[in-house]
């Protein structure tokens, strides 16, 4: 199925309703999928992220809070935020220290500036306005604060981003359907990774709300890649 990007701007209540069907094997779905890649591109964002003692971090699409712990490791004070209740149910149930908060990356429930560091991983292709998205993220950070961007790209080499895409539409549906609490959630997340921009597109978009310096680094060959941008003083 081949989807084009119109077809892919979902109702955010029918994604939410996704998500929520598939809250509670989640993580372990996509540890199985990503061939346990997943840890390596945590740590990677974490470090991207380096989150100190006395800020505030806000881990927007936090889903279960997975990511959420990692940043909390160095002291920071992290609020995971994710629009689906389902996912916040469980992340509840699994980490009870974390403050998880529902809401909507397109208005954030958020005062303006007020997080040192924003990062968002694997959830920005879900919204249906990237930039609007982009721009709530902006606001509610300091001046001076960072933006970290984790999400799925482009492999830079061409033999590589064809047998990836082939995975993607193919291997990726069929493992799910083996692991997942609902597989055809895993049908709609290949078209959307396929269908979003790669490293330098996404970067042009970051530039264009408002975001200074953004600079990207491509992980596991560009399978993922990590944004990264800063909020000037």
């Amino acid at each position: 199925m081949n989807m084009s990007k119109a077809s892919l701007a979902k109702n955010p209540s029918e994604v939410a309703a996704m998500f929520d069907r598939v809250a509670a094997k989640y993580d372990i779905t996509n540890d199985v999928l990503a061939f346990g890649l997943t840890h390596s591109w945590r740590r990677a964002t974490a470090q991207a992220v380096s989150a100190k003692k006395s800020e505030l971090v806000l881990d927007l699409a936090a889903g279960t809070g997975t990511s959420s712990v990692a940043f909390s490791k160095s002291g920071a004070t992290v609020i995971p935020c994710d629009f689906s209740l389902g996912m916040l149910k469980e992340g509840r149930k699994r980490s009870p220290q974390l403050s998880f908060s529902a809401g909507d990356a397109l208005s954030l429930p958020f005062a303006d500036q007020t997080f040192d560091a924003v990062t968002i991983s694997f959830g920005i292709r879900n919204v249906n306005n990237v930039e609007k998205a982009l721009k709530e993220m902006f606001r509610v950070t300091k001046p001076g604060g960072r933006l970290v961007v984790c999400e799925f790209s482009s492999p830079t080499f061409e033999l590589f981003r064809k047998i990836y895409m082939e995975y993607l539409m193919k291997a990726l549906p069929a493992i799910a359907k083996k692991t997942s609490s609902n597989p055809d959630a895993y049908v709609y997340l290949a078209d959307s990774i396929r269908a979003w921009p790669n490293q330098k597109d996404f970067a042009t978009q970051i530039s264009n709300s408002n975001w200074s310096n953004v600079k990207w680094k491509n992980l596991t060959g560009g399978i993922v890649a990590l944004h990264r941008a800063e909020k000037s003083e």
